[in-house]
């Protein structure tokens, strides 16, 4: 019997806000650059590609084109986004 397996997608995990939140904040702590542009696509899709790009004024394609894998976001992008998901950026 062969086994069965199902693809694992974080964004169905994140129910809260504040999941949200500490899934940013440690991908922002501990990853690279592209794991947090990474982490904001998990996180906008789990919050709603069309709710984000209505709260920060993007395009849904402009959305998925800048947080797709090898996508190179403008900071202020990146801004508004963590903006939408009710975020903000700080140095500490």
């Amino acid at each position: 019997m062969a086994l069965k397996t199902t693809p694992f997608d974080v964004a169905e995990h994140l129910e809260t806000d504040e999941d949200i939140r500490l899934f940013l904040q440690v991908a922002l702590e501990d990853g690279t650059e592209e794991e947090f542009i990474h982490a904001l696509n998990t996180a906008a899709r789990a919050k709603g590609m069309t709710e984000i790009a209505k709260k920060s004024g993007l395009t849904r394609a402009s959305l998925y084109k800048s947080l797709a894998d090898g996508g190179k976001p403008r900071f202020d992008t990146i801004v508004k986004v963590t903006k939408a998901l009710g975020c903000k950026l700080a140095v500490v």
